[in-house]
């Protein structure tokens, strides 16, 4: 199961690189046809625009690929009787994988949260082991396995 998970998170960060240069390349030629057409104000405003939204797409894009290159980093492989970085964790019938964040997903009909070890509740599983409980939010978590 964790390593379909892996593949899963690894595939939803392509996906969402692709789209994103995909959206930054339909701007850059959008713009290269508004340029060839118009002029004024209203398209000097427009083109404005246009380049706005391509530096926040770049810079999106950025933090993705950021984002992918650290979570291609860690060592799943390893398995630890405590949390680590690359641990799949199970709580209360959810699984958390200590990675990066990234968002809920559904695996092998499990629900699974890609969780960052900065993060309060990572900070929080990080070197527990399997039976120990932590309260978070009014919420408390039991470890119970750890794979």
């Amino acid at each position: 199961m964790k390593n379909h998970i892996i593949q899963h998170y690894n595939q939803h960060l392509n996906d969402r690189i692709n789209s994103l240069r995909e959206m930054i390349v339909d701007l850059t030629e959008d713009s290269k046809n508004d340029a060839k057409g118009s002029a004024g104000d209203k398209h000097e405003t427009g083109l404005a625009m246009m380049h706005l939204e391509q530096e926040k797409l770049n810079k999106k894009l950025l933090e993705f690929l950021e984002t992918q290159n650290k979570f291609l980093k860690i060592d799943y492989s390893i398995v630890s009787k405590q949390v680590i970085l690359g641990s799949l964790i199970e709580s209360n019938g959810t699984y958390f994988l200590m990675a990066v964040a990234l968002p809920k997903i559904e695996v092998e009909g499990k629900f699974v949260f890609g969780m960052s070890p900065q993060s309060p509740l990572g900070e929080l599983f990080m070197g527990r082991k399997i039976n120990d409980t932590i309260a978070f939010n009014g919420k408390n978590y039991s470890i119970t396995s750890i794979f």
